[in-house]
């Protein structure tokens, strides 16, 4: 549900490079962006010291052409590892019989314990199917001294948010930043709006398909989506842009606030913005008495069904587990490990997303990864049409219903 990443091992050449030798693990990741590359590389580094008899290959894919790339590397010639998510995302290829059941490295390394947080995303039909070693947060990145010359401060209501809105609105600065061209961004919103209007508990339901689209209760949550959007208080033109393309506008002073997930501090800093000047806060409230409840998307490794050295690939896992391992690569991924027993990264962001994530009623990992693959597509789509013509509300909502129906038939 993030990143575009420039393409480094194009679609032909995935029968060659799965192909693995004797002590040699294939590992097929979109773990392409620098961060992510880099915190990637180091975790190989030290599992081959620590298992010098065993090689790790990575072969890296762009992160959209991997999610069309895996289910046909998975089914005609499966690599050792991959890397994947929790939840309902992983559902298909477990019921499928493409993912190979870990619960042997769980219990060897008493990891119910250590990996408790996240084993309910990783659990279905009773069995573990990977291994958990990252999250993150999502909430409000904001220009504090933009706020400060304006006399403003965090939204905690939505009357407040709108408010806010209104004052950049008429100081000549976007309220939101937001690249909608490939479409997840939307769902950032429509997760945070349905979790504070309707509560975590709706939204796990709709997400299940246990909801109509067409439930007024849904349609409350684009009404309040449109008191932002009418008014114009999204960027210009975001429907072409990529996520990655909004952050200048946010270092530039153009746009005011940016609801994204917490990787985009990289970015963000990168562009020039400190620690002084860029704030976070949590999104506001809408419905009084709903519990507060957050987006935490879980990055998981798996071994694929057809992997050939599964042995190797399990002690992998089990190297990936250890809290040393998990603090050290999440300390270059910027996010948070998922062992209770590793340390976070001393980081501003990171310690203020995690006394939100603790304190959360209930975690959600996203709306692409919480409803099966092609009730997201239609939904994101959906989502971001609405962002550019809101009048066609009704309209969206029948077509996202017929999918409903044929997706969770």
């Amino acid at each position: 549900m993030r990143l575009s990443y420039t393409a480094t091992l194009g679609t032909a050449a995935i029968m060659f490079a799965t192909s693995a030798s004797a002590g040699e693990i294939v590992f097929n990741s979109d773990m392409s962006w620098p961060q992510s590359k880099k915190a990637l590389e180091h975790i190989v580094d030290g599992f081959q010291k620590a298992n010098p008899g065993i090689t790790v290959k990575v072969n890296y894919f762009d992160n959209e052409g991997y999610k069309s790339a895996i289910r046909n590397f998975l089914t005609a010639d499966a690599p050792d590892l991959v890397n994947w998510f929790a939840g309902n995302r992983m559902a298909p290829f477990v019921k499928a019989g493409l993912f190979e059941p870990v619960d042997d490295v769980w219990a060897a390394n008493g990891l119910d314990e250590s990996l408790k947080s996240a084993a309910s995303s990783m659990t279905i039909d009773g069995k573990k199917w990977g291994m958990p070693f990252t999250y993150y947060q999502w909430g409000i990145y904001y220009r504090k001294d933009i706020f400060a010359e304006h006399g403003l401060t965090p939204p905690k209501t939505w009357d407040e948010l709108k408010a806010v809105s209104e004052k950049l609105n008429a100081a000549g600065i976007k309220p939101f930043a937001i690249g909608t061209k490939a479409l997840w961004p939307t769902a950032g919103w429509f997760d945070y709006l349905n979790l504070r209007v309707n509560g975590y508990e709706f939204h796990m339901d709709l997400t299940d398909g246990r909801v109509a689209y067409t439930d007024p209760k849904v349609k409350a949550v684009f009404e309040k989506w449109a008191e932002l959007v009418k008014p114009g208080y999204f960027i210009d033109n975001h429907a072409a842009l990529d996520w990655q393309d909004a952050i200048p506008l946010v270092v530039q002073g153009k746009a005011g606030m940016y609801l994204m997930g917490n990787f985009a501090v990289a970015n963000l800093k990168e562009g020039g913005l400190t620690e002084e000047q860029l704030g976070f806060a949590a999104f506001p409230e809408i419905t009084p008495g709903v519990p507060r409840s957050e987006d935490a998307p879980t990055n998981t490794i798996h071994i694929p069904s057809g992997a050939k050295n599964k042995e190797e690939a399990k002690k992998f896992l089990a190297y990936l587990a250890q809290p040393e391992v998990q603090a050290e690569a999440n300390a270059i991924l910027g996010q948070l490990p998922v062992n209770s027993k590793a340390a976070r990264p001393d980081d501003v962001y990171l310690n203020a997303g995690f006394e939100l994530l603790s304190t959360a009623h209930g975690l959600a990992q996203f709306y692409d990864r919480d409803a099966p693959a092609d009730m997201a597509k239609a939904g994101m789509e959906g989502f971001q049409e609405f962002m550019v013509k809101p009048d066609r509300l009704d309209a969206i909502l029948e077509r996202l219903e017929k999918v409903r129906g044929r997706v969770y038939e």
